[in-house]
């Protein structure tokens, strides 16, 4: 059967588009994770934009990786607005979902991505607005001029760079993007297993600060602390007792999620949880976050990085 020249031609056309989209998907699913903190959310507001942009009239759009942007921005703020509101109902501390950050070529670009990536990164970014979100990502993160913001939130450049400055005011960027050394982080995590594998915890207690932090999130799913736990005393006598027997028999693994090297457990089913931590700019302890819903391990075994 002989193909008409029209067919060839938008045969051609498709697969161009095809290839547009999946050279700026890696892109797009790191936009919308930032805005949503869940994968499964992002890769849905992303496979949107794609049957958005599959059906458009290319040939109309000057600048392919503005307009998916823009739509893409504009469909996960859109998502954003639900997941608010069940995040009011969820069960004890709601964190976002690890995502693995490893394998990417380390470059200054990789490092400041990845910076913005971190949970405790992710935790402040959830107080502020849906557009503030969404302006201070796409400012900051993307570099995307402020043109462009306006076109993706249907606002004036002058509004949306109040936006970014009333974002730049929660979200302490020197403090919450320090990246401290992988010798630093391995240090900790090592000391962190010992003392679930013994239940010492002396090693580990010069690791942290006084007034580190532990914050667990099991949905409502699993068992797993329904507030955040404070103090050097109350958590390590946490980690020696509760986990130390909740723990042993699972089987740690080092891996780099959200910029972090972390552990992930797993047990014979699979992954039952993943600890990463935060430290100041000293290279202490300030944070540990275990994240235990299972909801959200499911895509720890993809390929595909986020950044």
């Amino acid at each position: 059967m002989f193909q008409t020249t029209s067919q060839m031609a938008f045969m051609k056309t498709n697969t161009e588009a095809t290839q547009i989209f999946e050279d700026n998907r890696p892109r797009l699913t790191g936009l919308a994770y930032r805005i949503l903190g869940t994968l499964a959310e992002a890769e849905d507001a992303v496979q949107d934009t794609c049957i958005k942009w599959l059906a458009e009239e290319h040939s109309e759009i000057r600048t392919p990786v503005a307009w998916l942007t823009t739509v893409c921005s504009r469909r996960a703020l859109d998502m954003l607005k639900a997941a608010h509101r069940s995040r009011v109902d969820y069960v004890g501390t709601w964190l976002p979902e690890p995502v693995p950050t490893g394998g990417v070529p380390e470059t200054e670009q990789h490092t400041a991505l990845a910076s913005s990536l971190t949970t405790a990164f992710m935790l402040m970014l959830e107080r502020l607005s849906p557009k503030e979100r969404a302006a201070y990502l796409l400012y900051e993160v993307f570099e995307q001029p402020y043109a462009d913001i306006a076109e993706v939130l249907g606002m004036e450049e002058a509004a949306c760079r109040k936006l970014v400055s009333r974002a730049r005011g929660h979200v302490q960027k020197p403090k919450i993007r320090h990246t401290p050394s992988k010798e630093t982080q391995s240090e900790l995590l090592q000391a962190f297993q010992e003392a679930i594998e013994s239940g010492e915890t002396e090693k580990l207690s010069f690791l942290l600060s006084d007034d580190i932090k532990l914050a667990s999130d099991g949905g409502g799913k699993v068992i797993a602390t329904l507030n955040v736990l404070s103090g050097k005393h109350r958590i390590l006598r946490f980690i020696s007792k509760a986990l130390h027997r909740a723990w042993t028999g699972t089987r740690p693994r080092v891996v780099e999620l959200n910029g972090r090297w972390s552990l992930i457990y797993t047990e014979v089913g699979g992954v039952v949880s993943t600890l990463s931590i935060e430290y100041d700019t000293a290279g202490v302890g300030e944070y540990i976050y275990i994240v235990r819903n299972p909801d959200k391990l499911n895509n720890l075994a993809c390929t595909q990085k986020i950044l």
